[in-house]
């Protein structure tokens, strides 16, 4: 991960890209980013959505805009200071408290 961050801020420094790389404009562009990624499943059955990488197009265009997505995610953690990794982990492991196993549960639909 830290040799991606590295690639990453390379490439924007080459193209003097930092004044434009603020934390709001990388967390705009996630957004948009993620946005186009919704954007291929938007009207698509859930089975539809199961299926997604079956097609060589889809595929590409879904590898494509998940790259993006993590690309500016990385972007953002790199700016701020954070270690999405280290992030990630407290993250889950505040989860498994707030939702220990055998709790209740919704199925989908509810």
């Amino acid at each position: 991960m830290p040799a991606l961050q590295r690639r990453l801020a390379e490439f924007a420094a080459a193209r003097n890209w930092q004044p434009y790389h603020t934390p709001k404009n990388l967390a705009a562009a996630l957004s948009v980013e993620a946005a186009e990624l919704v954007e291929i499943f938007q009207w698509l059955t859930p089975e539809e959505s199961a299926r997604v990488m079956d097609d060589a197009g889809t595929a590409h265009r879904v590898r494509d805009e998940v790259a993006d997505v993590l690309a500016y995610l990385l972007q953002l953690c790199e700016v701020l200071g954070v270690d999405p990794l280290d992030a990630l982990a407290a993250k889950i492991e505040r989860n498994e408290h707030r939702f220990p196993v055998g709790g209740a549960r919704r199925t989908p639909g509810e």
